[in-house]
């Protein structure tokens, strides 16, 4: 995480969160992906089932993105909007009003 450019008016990583993982992906069966990062609590949020697991979405189109994040977001206690990230997609996340945590992932590049 030490390595992620945060923006400088926010919140600054002690030297353990620097040392945490943004991003890991292992191949699994048939084209699926296994992706885990570390969470960060200073950053707000508080590790607890619920948001201990992610499902991902890549959608082919923006559009679609974004109705998939409306929908699953309504009634969304918490999450992060859908915004274009230094890594090149646009990602947001949302944890839906029954307790699934979702992400989504649009990669122009690729559409």
């Amino acid at each position: 995480m030490g390595e992620v450019p945060f923006d400088a008016s926010g919140p600054s990583l002690s030297e353990d969160e620097k040392q945490m993982v943004m991003h890991v992906e292992l191949p699994i069966l048939d084209g699926h992906v296994i992706m885990a990062t570390d969470m960060l609590e200073s950053l707000g949020p508080e590790l607890r089932i619920g948001n201990n697991t992610t499902i991902n979405f890549e959608p082919e189109t923006l559009e679609e993105t974004r109705r998939l994040y409306d929908a699953l977001s309504e009634g969304s206690a918490e999450g992060a909007p859908l915004t274009k990230m230094f890594w090149g997609t646009t990602w947001g996340t949302c944890l839906d009003r029954f307790g699934v945590r979702w992400m989504f992932n649009f990669n122009p590049a690729t559409a």
